[in-house]
């Protein structure tokens, strides 16, 4: 049967690698059912409208439903927020809805003004003010506190 040319392909290919080109076309098919159900459970997993991406960096990264990528704060305690005020400005929080749930690796924290925050593994999660595109990381590393939040 020829799909697409294959034949001509295998015919091109020196003797003896038939069999090994076989067994590379079979593997490919569980590798791919293996990565896309990993990806699957991961994304089944976290709330509604966040997700993942590769970053300007080329690091996946956490980000919104915007695409815009999300933060962890050094400074931070694990369930509590320590970003407030004009902190909170420049950082704004990634905020839940009153009714949010936690699910795996995903809490609600309530912050200090009552509102509720996302935080992902006990940290809370803010984008930063100046990242506008998808994919932007401009806080990264700022003032050494600020962190792209890796999944």
């Amino acid at each position: 049967m020829c799909l697409s040319g294959i034949d001509h392909i295998q015919l091109a290919m020196p003797r003896g690698r038939e069999k090994e080109a076989t067994k590379m076309r079979k593997m490919k098919l569980p590798v791919l059912v293996v990565l896309l159900a990993a990806g699957l459970a991961f994304a089944a997993q976290m709330p509604q409208g966040l997700q993942t991406q590769k970053a300007d960096s080329g690091t996946m990264v956490l980000a919104n439903a915007k695409g815009i990528t999300l933060y962890t704060y050094d400074k931070d305690e694990p369930g509590k927020s320590n970003c407030n005020g004009l902190c909170a400005h420049f950082w704004p929080p990634l905020i839940a809805p009153a009714d949010a749930e936690p699910m795996s690796n995903w809490t609600v924290i309530t912050r200090k003004d009552g509102s509720k925050q996302w935080a992902y593994k006990d940290r809370p999660l803010y984008t930063y003010g100046k990242d506008k595109k998808p994919g932007e990381t401009k806080g990264e590393g700022s003032g050494k506190v600020w962190h792209q939040a890796i999944p």
